[in-house]
């Protein structure tokens, strides 16, 4: 909730300011105090994401209502813009509104839109507002983003990748990729070697986005980029499959490099305590014997399967460990996780569960009880 409530404020009264007084350096008697007073007046009452429409709705009644008139002013301002205070992580959030606003008004001057977001997206990220003219204008806006991929500027590369996103967070979704991402791998394909790892990032998180669509057309994809990779690609790999290791998918183990099928025997699985009263600690033992004559790679991951409201449960997985098992090794380990109250969450009192999960494959499961106040 306090990171909810910081990202929020990162378009608080600050970043209006500098709206203000950046409009300001740009437009000779752009009235900055009036501005700044109508941003504020509705702004405290509302979410981060609401801030941003807000303050869109405010720029507009600001601005000349001709979009080519506009475009213009807002491409100027990138020379004119106050950087914030270096220590902020959130400083980059007071051109969010600016470069959203192309994405709301521009639709109807794409290829004016197109080079002002081009020209925006390093001061926070187009990554939002180029997404309506991927829907609407996506033969245009396709051969923009082909070219960008070698763009000189990192921020316009990664562009590509992360406006292409087909499940961008806090973004809208482009099912048109969520059905057949071949469109985006064909662009991933020319950023996969980039020379940035803020764009080598940003093909991870897209790969990432299209393995929960299409695991196996990933699966493939990193199987083929795995052959003599560079410890870059190979980073890659790892990150764009994270989805899919968390999920158990059976092939994504061996492409990483872990043992398809681990022979392991299970000696203890146990809790300190079945009955956990919510804002406690579960607390649990495993005990593993290697039955191979082989080193064996493992990741060890747990379920606590919460109970929903019809009386069924939800697994929810968590990352443990990742291991190294030398032949007929026993390891033995040991976690507490606690079950605390989250907004994201409503508990349920009553028969829960705990799984162990190696290589993606269950490896025993108890049951335990939860009370709820």
């Amino acid at each position: 909730m306090a990171m909810q409530q910081l990202m929020k404020n990162g378009l608080g009264n600050a970043a209006v300011e500098r709206i203000a007084e950046s409009l300001a350096r740009t437009v000779p008697g752009f009235p900055k105090k009036a501005f700044s007073a109508d941003a504020m007046a509705g702004l405290e009452v509302r979410e981060l994401k609401e801030r941003v429409r807000y303050i869109i709705g405010v720029l507009h009644a600001y601005l000349p209502t001709d979009f080519n008139e506009t475009v213009e002013i807002l491409t100027q301002l990138k020379a004119h813009w106050i950087p914030g205070d270096p220590t902020d992580p959130l400083r980059g959030f007071a051109a969010w509104p600016i470069i959203d606003y192309i994405g709301e008004y521009g639709l109807n001057h794409p290829k004016k839109a197109l080079d002002a977001l081009k020209n925006l997206t390093a001061l926070f990220s187009a990554e939002f507002a180029i997404r309506p003219f991927i829907t609407e204008h996506f033969e245009l806006t396709f051969r923009r983003l082909e070219q960008w991929c070698n763009d000189p500027d990192e921020h316009v590369r990664r562009l590509v990748s992360e406006g292409l996103r087909p499940r961008l967070p806090w973004g809208t979704q482009l099912p048109q990729f969520m059905n057949d991402p071949a469109p985006v791998l064909y662009l991933l394909e020319k950023l996969k070697d980039d020379p940035s790892e803020y764009v080598r990032r940003s093909v991870a998180n897209n790969l990432n986005d299209i393995s929960k669509d299409h695991p196996d057309t990933v699966i493939a994809l990193c199987r083929c980029w795995g052959k003599q990779a560079s410890s870059e690609r190979k980073r890659i790999i790892r990150h764009a499959t994270r989805t899919l290791v968390k999920a158990g998918h059976p092939d994504v183990f061996g492409l990483l490099g872990y043992t398809k099928n681990p022979e392991l025997k299970r000696l203890i699985l146990n809790l300190d305590s079945d009955c956990i009263n919510l804002g406690g600690t579960l607390s649990f033992k495993v005990k593993l014997q290697s039955t191979s004559s082989k080193p064996q790679s493992v990741v060890i991951d747990y379920a606590v399967h919460h109970m929903k409201f019809n009386g069924k449960t939800s697994p929810k997985i968590f990352k443990f460990k990742t291991l190294q098992i030398a032949p007929g090794a026993t390891v033995e380990l040991t976690k507490q996780h606690t079950i605390k109250p989250v907004t994201t969450r409503k508990y349920y009192p009553g028969k829960h569960a705990l799984e162990i999960l190696i290589n993606g494959k269950t490896f025993g499961q108890v049951d335990f009880t939860l009370r709820t106040p």
